[in-house]
C-alpha cells in the first residue's frame, strides 16, 4: 500500500477536527475515503494512547459529567432481533468529564447508557485524579449508585434536576428542546458547594462535539459505520481539544492550563508518536 506523505495526513486530520465529512475531505484532498478512514483510525489510536499516558495524576476541584448520544451502523429502533444485543451497533453514548476550571476533558468512555458503563467511566475518572473534588451530573438514575460504588465518601457529589414542560411538539418545533420549567441542585454525597453544582460547562462541551465531529451532527446522513471509527474520531477530537486548541477564555490549551504540558502540540507529533508499551 502506498504511504501518504505526512503533510497530506496532517491536512486530513485538520479537516476532520473541524467537522468536515469524510466524503467532503475526499473531494478536497483527492484522497480516497477508505484511506482517510485508515488515517483516522491510526491517529485515533495514537491520540488515545497520549490521553491515557498524559492525563494521569491530575489535580481538580470541580468536575462535571454528562453523556452525549450518537449511533453506529443504524439507530436502535432499526436493529433486528439478532442485532439488539450487539454492543457495536445502535445507540452509543459518550460519557464525558470536564474540569470546569481548566476546561480539560479528563476522561471519556463510549458505550451503552447503563449502570455498568457509568461505573467503568467513573472508575477511569477516579484513577486519573489524585485530589478530592466536587462532582456534578444530571439526574440520570444510575449515577448515584455508580458514584457511591466507585468513590464512596471520597467525593462531594451533587445533581442538577431539570423539569421539562410536557406536550407534543409539531412542525418546525418538533426537534427543538423541550421548555425547562424548573431547575434545582441537590446535594447527595459529602459536602458539595451548592452554587457549584452545575452541568453548564459539560453541556457546552457537548455542543462543541456536535459542531466539530461530523458524525455527531443530527438530522443528516453522517454517522459512524463502525464502532472503531467512532472511538478513533472521539479520541482524535479530545486530543485536539485538550492539547492543540487554544481555549478562547483561557488563552492557552486546557492541557496547559491544567499543567499537563507546557506547549501546544501539533498533528506531526501525534502521527510520529510511538505507542507506549502497556508493560512499561
Amino acid at each position: 500500500m502506498n504511504t501518504l506523505p505526512i503533510e497530506k495526513k496532517t491536512l486530513i486530520l485538520a479537516h476532520l477536527v473541524e467537522g468536515i465529512s469524510v466524503r467532503s475531505i475526499e473531494r478536497l484532498t483527492g484522497v480516497h475515503r477508505d484511506t482517510i478512514l485508515r488515517v483516522l483510525v491510526e491517529a485515533g489510536a495514537k491520540a488515545q494512547d497520549i490521553l491515557d499516558t498524559e492525563l494521569v495524576n491530575l489535580e481538580s476541584n470541580f468536575i462535571q459529567v454528562d453523556e452525549i448520544w450518537t449511533y453506529v451502523g443504524k439507530k436502535q429502533k432499526q436493529l433486528t432481533r439478532e442485532e439488539l444485543h450487539a454492543e457495536i451497533l445502535g445507540d452509543q453514548y459518550i460519557f464525558v468529564a470536564i474540569d470546569s476550571e481548566t476546561k480539560l476533558v479528563s476522561s471519556f468512555t463510549i458505550g451503552k447508557r447503563n449502570f455498568d458503563v457509568a461505573v467503568s467511566f467513573l472508575k477511569d475518572l477516579r484513577d486519573r485524579i489524585r485530589t478530592r473534588f466536587q462532582l456534578s451530573s444530571d439526574a440520570f438514575k444510575p449515577y448515584f449508585n455508580a458514584v457511591d460504588m466507585v468513590f464512596g465518601e471520597d467525593v462531594d457529589y451533587g445533581q442538577v434536576h431539570k423539569t421539562y414542560a410536557e406536550g407534543e411538539q409539531k412542525g418546525a418545533h418538533r426537534y427543538s428542546p423541550a421548555c425547562i420549567v424548573s431547575v434545582f441542585a441537590k446535594s447527595l454525597i459529602g459536602n458539595p458547594i451548592q452554587k457549584r453544582i452545575s452541568t453548564s460547562h459539560i453541556e457546552r462541551q457537548n455542543l462543541t462535539m456536535r459542531m466539530q465531529m461530523r458524525r455527531f451532527t443530527r438530522l443528516t446522513n453522517a454517522f459512524s459505520k463502525k464502532l472503531e471509527n467512532l472511538r478513533a474520531a472521539v479520541a482524535l477530537h479530545f486530543f485536539h481539544y485538550n492539547f492543540m486548541r487554544i481555549h478562547s477564555t483561557l488563552r492557552v490549551t486546557p492541557a496547559m492550563e491544567a499543567r499537563v504540558t507546557n506547549r501546544i502540540w501539533n498533528f506531526e507529533e501525534l502521527l510520529n508518536y510511538k505507542t507506549q508499551s502497556k508493560a512499561a
